[in-house]
């Protein structure tokens, strides 16, 4: 049994309503409440006077692992070169750098700024078995990750049929079976469209050729069957038309058929233009008023920053239009019967006005969402940028002076075509908790993340007072992970191993013989080789359906 006192720092605990100076004790990694003998002695006590005391971060969408994140780092042999490595430690070995890093970095990094949980919100269910290996290869931070279903043959055929039982038992099933999170949804019906040579789809009441659905059926039969099932985390949505001028309005039309069903909207910014190529401009305050008046529904923004980095996208058919967009290289991937991927190197500039108003768009999500509950802070890592991107993010929120001369050094037409430059609001140090912690948190439905109430995961992060936001938020002065000290004044001092966060539906064993025969005709993998068991998969974290862990 271990016991740390965390003494007299300024906790920050919005999901608990505690702004204020208090004493903080974690027991053998969870937090319990102060002990009622006054002479308790802790094993360890840090003092935190004068610092601040969060929970650990919670990215909710980011992409650090998988085939395509392989792809990536293989594909673009220049970027370590560029950024740099991290160098062998007494605790840890060497990695890559860049916005591509290798799997010890990813861990290492994510806990240099404090972060404690990440979730890779995009693997095809076909890739779990290596996702596992590089995840159980990814230290100190907890991880899970949301598997595809929009594209998937066996989904499709059951929607069309109105099948609901078998869906739901097929959902059970692949979810266990992978131990994966929930379910992500990609462009639903528009990539196995793309991948047949027959173009995307632009509607949500286009017909998928070969399986008589449409878009609007995949997705609100899915959210329909999450919420049934309930599952912690509601669908997890990317749009269509990511990316291209215009798509607001498929935007408004996908937030209207998902009303009344729980739903996460990813990287909001990409789909929140108006106008065509030449007249490109923001659409935030209509798609934003639309989230302020339906609970129901949350985004996470990401949000661009200037510079280099990787495009890698499970919607295929974005990654060929940015590849005619940069001519720069590119790789696609076909994953039988559910998905595809493209991977394209980026540059975002600051000259450039489509870029230039990305970057104004994203911010402007965050200034425009009432509520800093149903907003999360990503770049979809590392679509807009890479995660290390979190500190300048987080002052450009709380400082409306350095958002004011950020926006005066991009071109004019920025300013014209979105109002961030009009919008006073500054963040203020609850509301980067809750946007960075507790609202990823509790949109993922991780009760024991994201907050420092007794049962919560030990799990905290201590900053010392900067004037300087983004210094302070880049150097924590202590990250404690399951109540054990991983980060002391800026250096890694432990690279434990974290858990791997899963659900496990229950399941139909009628249902599964019928999928399992399904299984067996299309699919290159038996159905009996398909499913991960717990031997295989290293510091599983059951969360229970329906709350709790």
């Amino acid at each position: 049994m271990s016991l740390l006192k965390i003494a007299g720092g300024h906790v920050v605990d919005p999901a608990n309503g505690v702004d204020g100076v208090a004493d903080l004790w974690i027991e053998d990694g969870r937090v319990i409440p102060s002990p009622a003998d006054p002479s308790t002695r802790p094993d360890q006590t840090i003092d935190a006077r004068g610092d601040i005391v969060m929970p650990a971060g919670v990215d909710i969408h980011c992409h650090i692992a998988g085939p395509k994140v392989n792809g990536a780092r293989s594909m673009r042999p220049e970027e370590p070169r560029r950024a740099g490595f991290m160098h062998r430690s007494e605790i840890g070995r060497s990695g890559t750098l860049g916005s591509v890093p290798s799997s010890f970095s990813t861990g290492a990094k994510y806990a240099g700024l404090g972060y404690g949980t990440a979730v890779d919100a995009a693997i095809a269910p076909f890739a779990a078995r290596h996702t596992h290996h590089e995840l159980a290869d990814t230290p100190i931070i907890d991880k899970a990750f949301l598997i595809l279903m929009g594209n998937n043959h066996y989904v499709m055929e059951r929607i069309r049929d109105g099948d609901r039982e078998r869906l739901r038992a097929y959902l059970a099933w692949i979810l266990g079976a992978s131990k994966a999170y929930g379910v992500k949804v990609v462009n639903a019906g528009g990539v196995e469209t793309w991948k047949q040579g027959k173009g995307n789809v632009s509607t949500l009441d286009d017909v998928v050729p070969g399986f008589e659905v449409t878009p609007r059926g995949i997705l609100t039969e899915l959210a329909r069957t999450v919420d049934e099932m309930g599952l912690p985390h509601p669908v997890h949505v990317h749009g269509q038309n990511l990316g291209l001028p215009g798509n607001a309005d498929s935007t408004i039309e996908l937030m209207t058929a998902l009303d009344g069903h729980r739903a996460h909207l990813a990287h909001i910014q990409f789909h929140s233009y108006g106008g065509d190529l030449r007249t490109m401009d923001s659409q935030v305050g209509r798609l934003a008023d639309y989230i302020n008046t339906h609970r129901s529904l949350t985004v996470d923004v990401g949000q661009v920053m200037f510079g280099e980095t990787t495009s890698m996208t499970a919607d295929g058919a974005v990654g060929q239009f940015l590849r005619k967009v940069t001519g720069r290289k590119w790789l696609s991937h076909d994953v039988e019967l559910e998905t595809g991927c493209g991977v394209v190197p980026i540059t975002y500039e600051d000259k450039n006005a489509v870029h230039a108003l990305q970057w104004a768009i994203g911010l402007e999500w965050f200034l425009r969402v009432d509520d800093p509950w149903r907003i999360a802070l990503s770049t979809d890592h590392p679509n807009g940028g890479s995660f290390l991107a979190y500190p300048q993010i987080i002052a450009l929120l709380m400082d409306r002076g350095r958002r004011a001369e950020a926006l005066a050094k991009l071109p004019a037409k920025v300013r014209d075509r979105c109002p961030l430059g009009d919008l006073p609001r500054e963040y203020s140090l609850n509301e980067i908790a809750i946007i960075t912690r507790a609202g990823p948190a509790r949109m993922l439905g991780m009760t024991h993340k994201g907050h420092l109430g007794p049962g919560a995961d030990g799990d905290v992060t201590i900053y010392r007072p900067d004037s300087d936001k983004e210094r302070m938020f880049s150097l924590p002065r202590y990250l404690i992970k399951g109540g054990q000290v991983v980060l002391d004044d800026g250096d890694l001092r432990e690279s434990a191993d974290g858990s791997l966060l899963h659900v496990a539906p229950e399941r139909d064993g009628l249902a599964e013989a019928e999928i399992a025969d399904w299984f067996n005709h299309r699919s290159s993998i038996r159905f009996a080789n398909y499913g991960m068991g717990d031997d295989e998969v290293a510091n599983t974290r059951r969360v229970e359906v329906g709350g709790g862990s």
